[in-house]
């Protein structure tokens, strides 16, 4: 079984565009667990766009009651970054290469650039007794070099597959991303997966086997949008359970 995890950062962009607090995000959070979500992501950028530090404050205490519901916290390891994982102590941190500016994030980290930054922080936040996991694009050289920095996990970025799915290069692509999953998991890495997966591409991912998590945000929000939060979660779930 795949876990489903809601990334909440458009429900607090929603938020932030009026000035007041609604829709409040923790209700939001609390309405997906009632619907039976696995886990709970943000992503707190620096200019507090969409998830603010306190957002993921607050979120770890409501969760920090539910043993059932996994916490994620994404986002660049930046001193700031890293003391609110530390006092948020979620279940999972996920790394992300995003600059400061960046609109959403678009690529891996490069382990050849960026291996004796990341080593040292992995070991931090593996030492903080949380989980560690890197954003990687397919690519079985950085696959190895996350497996030797003490990564707990990887998340493989799926814009590529998603942006790829009606097109004629989809096969080769979707073979990209099972030959790396499965080099990890050769290495004792666990995989997630993350990035503009939605209720169409969703199903024929999960056909690469072992798919620990996905993290899904911006298209679920559209589809509760269009369809209905009671329509949309139990059609992921749906997915990821079989």
């Amino acid at each position: 079984m795949t876990k489903l995890s809601v990334n909440l950062n458009k429900i607090a962009l929603l938020r932030n565009s009026r000035g007041r607090d609604f829709p409040n995000v923790v209700e939001f959070a609390n309405k997906f667990i009632d619907l039976g979500v696995n886990g709970i992501t943000v992503h707190p950028r620096p200019d507090e766009r969409h998830i603010a530090a306190k957002d993921a404050v607050d979120l770890a205490a409501l969760l920090a009651t539910n043993q059932d519901v996994e916490f994620n916290v994404e986002g660049y390891p930046s001193e700031d970054f890293l003391k609110l994982v530390e006092n948020s102590k979620p279940d999972q941190c996920t790394l992300v290469p995003d600059s400061v500016d960046q609109l959403t994030s678009d690529h891996g980290w490069d382990f050849t650039l960026h291996g004796g930054f990341l080593n040292e922080v992995i070991s931090r936040i593996k030492g903080a007794d949380i989980r560690a996991a890197v954003f990687l694009d397919p690519d079985i050289e950085q696959v190895i070099r996350a497996s030797q920095a003490g990564a707990d996990r990887i998340e493989l970025h799926t814009e590529a597959y998603a942006s790829s799915f009606y097109t004629a290069r989809h096969k080769a692509v979707f073979r990209q991303f099972e030959t790396a999953a499965i080099e990890a998991q050769k290495l004792g890495l666990g995989v997630n997966a993350g990035h503009d997966l939605d209720l169409n591409n969703l199903p024929k991912f999960l056909q690469i086997g072992g798919i620990l998590e996905v993290s899904i945000g911006h298209a679920l929000t559209v589809e509760c949008i269009e369809q209905g939060m009671k329509s949309v979660v139990p059609q992921y779930l749906a997915i990821c359970n079989n």
